[in-house]
């Protein structure tokens, strides 16, 4: 009997109104983004107009930047699908996404690119 009434006042407290939010996932690897990883991308960069940005792993964002020029990315490569459709960037994801979300490695620079 006493089961019972603790079961009753279990199921008339309120429920909490606070929910959790839900993980980013990188678009690019897929992973779930730590706050401590976390980088804001403009999928157009700011210098040629671009306002939209995405929330990416810090190491996928230093290696879109590694790869390709401003130039590159306001033409060809201003969305996911662009950029993961690139033969560089589908190797990076598939070595990097088997790392765990807290990964940080140094990015390597593109040397086709002349800075």
């Amino acid at each position: 009997m006493v089961q019972q009434v603790m079961s009753k006042r279990r199921r008339n407290e309120p429920e909490s109104w606070y929910q959790p939010p839900e993980p980013e996932v990188c678009p690019l690897c897929r992973r779930e983004i730590p706050p401590s990883q976390k980088d804001l991308h403009h999928l157009v960069p700011k210098l040629k107009g671009g306002k939209v940005t995405q929330s990416l792993h810090r190491i996928c964002h230093r290696q879109i930047h590694a790869l390709f020029t401003e130039a590159e990315l306001a033409q060809h490569y201003f969305t996911i699908d662009a950029l993961l459709a690139h033969p560089d960037i589908q190797s990076f994801v598939k070595w990097v996404s088997s790392k765990p979300p807290e990964f940080m490695d140094r990015t390597r620079k593109s040397n086709r690119i002349k800075r």
